[in-house]
């Protein structure tokens, strides 16, 4: 082979890693969209929602329902609002459905939670979730377990 296919064969191994890195890269950092097109918008109010960030699963039963589309705050009810997207396919969750944030392992991603509820009518666009748990901050627990531990004689 001569240097010219050389360099040209090493160019495309190249291009073809950034390439592989960069997918792999929007794959970790859950940029790569919500698969499978639509959704519906609800809302759920939070008091503290920890590290969770735009983008992040939403899940049922451990199957990923959605996703987290926008995080603001409510000067009014002095919470997060957190606007979580649902694949139109599972268009079953019950108006009385919970949202809590959980932590994928010890210091994993932060990821929305969805328990149904029993009711017979089903959320639709735009309806808030009403019962939510906020995330558990790690520092928090920490700083809890240090102040009763130090109190004890």
């Amino acid at each position: 082979m001569n240097s010219r296919t050389v360099e040209i064969m090493v160019g495309l191994f190249v291009v073809a890693a950034l390439a592989a890195a960069l997918a792999l890269a929007l794959k970790v950092s859950n940029l790569t969209g919500l698969e499978g097109g639509s959704g519906y918008k609800v809302y759920a109010y939070f008091n503290d929602i920890g590290g969770l960030k735009v983008g992040a699963p939403v899940t049922a039963a451990g199957v990923t329902v959605g996703r987290v589309i926008a995080i603001d705050y409510d000067p009014k009810n002095y919470e997060a609002k957190v606007t979580l997207l649902i694949r139109s396919k599972y268009n079953d969750f019950p108006v009385d459905t919970s949202a809590s944030i959980y932590t994928a392992g010890l210091l994993g991603e932060q990821y929305i939670a969805l328990s149904p509820g029993a009711s017979m009518q089903n959320l639709k666009n735009g309806d808030q979730i009403r019962y939510t748990q906020s995330a558990l901050v790690l520092e928090q627990i920490i700083g809890k377990f240090l102040t009763n531990f130090a109190s004890k004689p």
